[in-house]
């Protein structure tokens, strides 16, 4: 006998109920295998695969740790080119594992110029945590290019043992996983040739660059260097069009006047140097973080990326959002902080305070060969807190342990002892501060650092990092 829809809705006999019951189980069926397939979104590899999110976070930890130490003994990787190398490392940590993260997206579409990425093959098996290996592996290797045969074969040989601890029975799983995450890396990496940051290690002091002259304009300080740090820096593409866009705020205007809001920064610079406690010593040297000592001021802030993934126990999926997210942040921060500094050219208290207030006069802290205005450390670090508040909270309390096991600095009698913090941001206040204490930073330098800091990290928390 045939029925229409209506039949099944007759409450008249045991027979149309038990059909009124298959009805609503199969419109069951259909209205969840419609949720389950939208038609927005590519095919996903073989639901039975483990999720990117049922991985523990020691491929993650492991590769960011390793590029900490490449960053720290490579050579010319100062604190913008390697805040670059974080940038695309990040991302490419999260690409190789995004596509086994039902409930999140890839970035394609939503950087600059990024418009494409190789893609899984559908209904077939992968293993996230042996692609993220492959494709940080690959990354590295071509981000630091210029690295020595001690430091390729440390790349090799974490590849290798991580390799050999995750690799499954099934050779095609092993084998698909290895070739997804080397062709994501290998995507990324030509990607970020288009950025003009390529291979910016061997062109960190450029001699055609020709130093602007006139007063309140950067010179050489205490460290002799003629040509500054990265002039063209400011120039290279960012992640995010919102950060290229951003209006670069004005400094206060040069004056010698002693009445002036200018000379009262500078003075209070020179005036906090005379009364530095021990506590403030200290905290001017751990954020200090100078290249080829330590694994520069970006390379802290990944530190401390990594300091949250451990003590929160994340998993590989948000352990490679918070590297990406945190990535991301320093490297836009730098491209849009030289920016800034290369506009204005913004002399350093080392130079005003020498002309206007003291001849003889040296900072606690030496003053990095580039303009003052505005902060990196400020601005990374802020870029850096927003981004970490927004996955893991705006109380979140940590022990930054960075630096410790450094051989005490006898210069300035400081032992590197770690330092805890309530929030993220109290963190970032405090890297901005350390460069005040240090004498070679003014407030105006710090307080546009950190507040520019923050847009760009609220504009990274503003992807589409879900579905």
């Amino acid at each position: 006998m045939k029925h229409n829809l209506l039949d099944f809705y007759s409450p008249t006999s045991s027979g149309s109920r038990n059909r009124l019951g298959q009805f609503v189980v199969c419109l069951a069926l259909i209205v969840l295998q419609a949720c389950q397939t939208p038609t927005d979104e590519p095919l996903a590899p073989d639901a039975t695969g483990k999720p990117a999110d049922q991985y523990n976070a020691e491929v993650a930890l492991k590769w960011s740790s390793l590029e900490l130490q490449l960053v720290r003994t490579a050579s010319g990787f100062t604190p913008p080119v390697a805040a670059r190398a974080f940038g695309y490392a990040g991302l490419t940590m999260y690409e190789s594992i995004v596509p086994g993260l039902p409930t999140h997206r890839s970035l394609v579409g939503q950087l600059q110029e990024f418009t494409t990425l190789p893609q899984p093959e559908a209904n077939q098996r992968y293993n996230w945590a042996i692609s993220a290996n492959a494709a940080q592996a690959t990354i590295l290797k071509s981000l630091f290019a210029n690295l020595n045969d001690a430091g390729k074969a440390r790349v090799d040989s974490l590849e290798n043992a991580l390799f050999t601890q995750l690799k499954e029975t099934d050779d095609a799983i092993n084998e698909r996983s290895v070739a997804f995450g080397r062709a994501i890396a290998a995507a990324i990496f030509d990607y970020s040739k288009t950025d003009g940051g390529h291979e910016g290690y061997n062109r960190n002091f450029p001699a055609n660059y020709v130093v602007p002259t006139g007063p309140g304009l950067w010179q050489p300080t205490e460290n002799g260097r003629k040509i500054p740090m990265q002039p063209y820096w400011g120039k290279n593409r960012t992640f995010l069009s919102a950060v290229t866009t951003m209006t670069i705020p004005y400094p206060l205007q040069v004056s010698t006047d002693i009445k002036s809001q200018y000379f009262a920064q500078y003075l209070e610079v020179y005036t906090k140097h005379k009364s530095l406690t021990q506590e403030e010593k200290e905290i001017a040297v751990w954020w200090a973080d100078d290249p080829s000592e330590t694994f520069t001021p970006p390379g802290h802030s990944y530190n401390i990326a990594r300091i949250v993934i451990q003590n929160s126990n994340a998993n590989l999926a948000k352990a490679a959002e918070t590297l990406a997210r945190t990535g991301i942040a320093v490297a836009d921060a730098f491209v849009m902080c030289w920016k800034c500094k290369y506009t204005f050219n913004n002399e350093r208290p080392y130079t005003y305070v020498r002309r206007a207030i003291d001849p003889n006069w040296i900072p606690f802290w030496p003053a990095p060969p580039f303009p003052g205005y505005s902060s990196g450390h400020a601005t990374q670090s802020a870029a850096t807190a927003t981004v970490l508040t927004g996955l893991y909270g705006e109380q979140f309390a940590f022990t930054d342990n960075s630096h410790v096991g450094r051989i005490r600095d006898a210069v300035r009698n400081v032992e590197f002892k770690a330092r805890s913090y309530k929030s993220f941001w109290e963190a970032a206040e405090e890297s901005a501060w350390s460069r005040f204490l240090g004498g070679i930073h003014t407030r105006q330098d710090n307080d546009t650092g950190l507040r520019e800091g923050r847009k760009i990290g609220q504009f990274i928390n503003a992807l589409n990092w879900t579905k």
